[in-house]
């Protein structure tokens, strides 16, 4: 697997593209699961499947993807959209927050961030997992500490290392869609049904007065690159913790709507970790 791994690398984004597109509709005709929870949570935001019918390809794109983006030294070319927002956001100087969905190529938004602003505001944090395979783990361990990128650990010496870094003017990045261990988050409406939501970049903003960016990393067509979208949010965010992780799950709707085509509708954003009830028992689709 390792080998196969880093041949991938080497392919054209172009290629790794097609693979993937194909990879991602075998998958769906192939894993029942998967496509209830996909068909599930899109008609759940409002869309037909004829709407977001790419999201499918898209989603193969993404694993194809991964090996170019964690093993070459250098990304794809990604251009940057309205990146005076964030030049405003570090002039305030208590650090950026950084937000972005399970949309795009995710993986390539904080390389793309990092490559611009980490030689004048110091790395991006995040959070980083180990896998559970060895060579895997030695692969992402690779990946998540790129130059420009500080990976710690998903425990809490990892929440008060960003916080540190959010009080030097530096920045951190997460994917506040991301369904949290249980105890680390709250109920609240996601595309208007209750899902479990982390509370952490919240309180990151509260503690620290960081700005938050929302960033989308859009693919091009044919493998020719992508481009990276910023966006500060309209208002701050609530002093209310609860209100304020509503307002970051209003703000993922509306960069999810900008690109559904884009999004991960597969993921299992809904599911309720152990001894977490929502507030209107449903179950998990």
């Amino acid at each position: 697997m390792p080998s196969l791994f880093r041949f991938f690398s080497l392919l054209p984004l172009w290629l790794l593209h097609g693979v993937g597109a194909a990879l991602g509709w075998v998958v769906f005709a192939c894993s029942g699961t998967y496509r209830r929870r996909f068909l599930h949570n899109a008609r759940q935001a409002g869309y037909r499947f004829s709407q977001i019918s790419s999201a499918v390809g898209h989603a193969g794109r993404l694993v194809a993807e991964l090996p170019r983006m964690w093993l070459q030294d250098e990304p794809p070319p990604c251009a940057l959209v309205n990146t005076e927002v964030v030049e405003q956001a570090w002039a305030r100087g208590r650090g950026v927050v950084f937000l972005t969905p399970h949309l795009g190529c995710f993986e390539l938004s904080v390389q793309a961030a990092a490559g611009r602003w980490s030689a004048e505001h110091g790395p991006i944090t995040i959070l980083y997992r180990p896998a559970r395979q060895a060579w895997l783990a030695e692969v992402m361990a690779t990946a998540r500490n790129r130059p420009g990128v500080k990976a710690v650990p998903t425990a809490l010496s990892g929440v008060r290392q960003m916080i540190k870094a959010l009080r030097r003017g530096e920045a951190v990045g997460l994917l506040p869609d991301q369904v949290p261990p249980e105890g680390q988050g709250l109920w609240s409406p996601f595309f208007g049904r209750e899902a479990y939501t982390m509370t952490l970049a919240a309180r990151l903003v509260q503690q620290t007065g960081a700005t938050v960016i929302v960033a989308r990393c859009e693919r091009k067509p044919w493998g020719q690159g992508y481009v990276l979208y910023f966006e500060e949010l309209p208002v701050p965010l609530s002093d209310s913790l609860e209100t304020a992780v509503l307002e970051l799950n209003q703000a993922m709707e509306r960069t999810i709507r900008q690109s559904p085509a884009q999004y991960l509708w597969g993921y299992a954003r809904y599911k309720n970790p152990r001894a977490e009830q929502p507030a209107d028992t449903q179950v998990a689709a």
